[in-house]
C-alpha cells in the first residue's frame, strides 16, 4: 500500500525569491541545495532537465516531509485551481488566523480567508497562492475528529499532511489509487470548497464532491471532482508542470510492473532518498508520482 507523503515538488521559476518567502513567512529551512542529477532527470523522464537547480527545504519541526523547488517555467497564463491534477499542498498549522496576519503582507496571496470547513467546525483552513503560484492550504486542527487520524502541528507552521488532487471523475480517482497502490477508497463527502467555486464561477455555497483517501503516517489524498470546464495541466516539453508538479510517496515496495511509469527505478544518495529505491509514473488525472521505497 502507498504510505506516507514524502515530498511535494514544486515548479520555481524564481527560485531564489521562492526559498526567501517560505524561510521568512513559514519558517522552512534549507536542507539540500544542488543541481539534478542525470538518472533522476532521466528517471522522472525528463533527461533535459539534468543540472537544473533544485532546493529541499523541512518545516521548523524538522518533520521529515519535504519540499522541493525545481527550477522552471513560468507558466504565466495558468492559473491556480484551473486544471486537473495536482492542485495543492495542505500543511497543518497552529494557529490560522495569525498565520494569515503574518501573510497580508507577503508574497503569499490570499484567495480564502479562514473559516471553519463546511463538514466541521473543528477544522479552520485558509488557502493561499505562493510566489511560484503554487496552492497551498493551512489548516488549524482545534481538536482531532475521530472520522480522521490528522497530526498535531509541532511547529507555527508544519508539514504537509495532504495533497489536493482535481479530476474529472471522483470515481476514477479513487479507482485508479485502489487498484494500483492498494488504498482503500472513501466516502464522498459533498463539502464547500470556497476556492474552487470562485475560480469557476460557481455559487459561493456550492458543494464539490471530495473523498479523503487515507495513507499512512496520518497523511491523505484529497480527490476533488472537478468542474467540467477544468482543463488539463499544461507542461512545457522536458519540464515539470506549473504549481505542484510531483508527490512523493512511501512504499513498502517499488511494484514489478509500474503502469505509466515515466523512467527506470533508480538510487539517490541524498534526501529525501537516503539510498532507497524510486520511480515515477503517471497517474489518472495526468498527475506525477513517484514511489520510494521505505525499507
Amino acid at each position: 500500500m502507498l504510505g506516507r507523503i514524502s515530498t511535494v515538488t514544486i515548479t520555481a521559476p524564481d527560485l531564489p525569491v521562492t526559498v526567501a518567502a517560505y524561510q521568512r513567512y513559514l519558517g522552512y529551512r534549507v536542507v539540500d541545495d544542488g543541481a539534478l542529477g542525470r538518472d533522476m532527470a532521466r528517471a522522472w523522464g525528463r533527461p533535459q532537465m539534468a543540472g537544473q537547480r533544485a532546493v529541499l527545504l523541512e518545516p521548523e519541526s524538522g518533520a521529515e516531509t519535504f519540499l522541493r523547488f525545481v527550477q522552471g517555467p513560468a507558466y504565466v497564463e495558468h492559473e491556480p485551481l484551473s486544471c486537473v491534477g495536482w492542485n495543492g499542498a495542505e500543511l497543518i498549522v497552529q494557529d490560522v488566523d495569525a498565520l494569515a496576519d503574518e501573510l497580508t503582507r507577503s508574497p503569499f496571496r490570499i484567495i480564502g480567508r479562514p473559516t471553519d470547513l463546511s463538514f466541521s467546525d473543528q477544522i479552520r483552513a485558509m488557502q493561499v497562492v505562493g510566489p511560484a503560484r503554487e496552492v497551498l492550504y493551512l489548516t488549524q486542527i482545534k481538536q482531532k475528529l475521530t472520522a480522521f487520524d490528522t497530526p498535531l502541528a509541532a511547529s507555527f507552521v508544519d508539514r504537509v499532511f495532504i495533497v489536493i488532487l482535481g479530476g474529472a471523475s471522483l470515481d476514477a480517482l479513487q479507482d485508479y489509487y485502489h487498484v494500483q497502490f492498494g488504498i482503500p477508497r472513501a466516502a464522498a463527502m459533498p463539502s464547500v470548497v470556497s476556492v474552487l467555486s470562485a475560480q469557476y464561477g460557481l455559487p459561493r455555497d456550492y458543494q464539490h464532491a471530495i473523498a479523503a483517501m487515507p495513507l499512512s503516517g496520518q497523511c491523505y489524498i484529497e480527490a476533488d471532482q472537478m468542474p467540467a470546464a477544468a482543463a488539463s495541466r499544461p507542461c512545457a516539453p522536458g519540464q515539470l508542470p506549473p504549481g505542484v508538479a510531483m508527490v512523493s510517496f512511501e512504499i513498502d515496495r517499488l511494484p514489478e510492473r509500474l503502469t505509466s511509469s515515466l523512467g527506470p527505478a533508480h538510487r539517490a544518495a541524498g534526501l529525501p532518498y537516503a539510498g532507497r529505491r524510486s520511480q515515477a509514473c503517471v497517474g489518472a488525472a495526468g498527475e506525477l508520482i513517484e514511489l520510494i521505497e521505505s525499507g
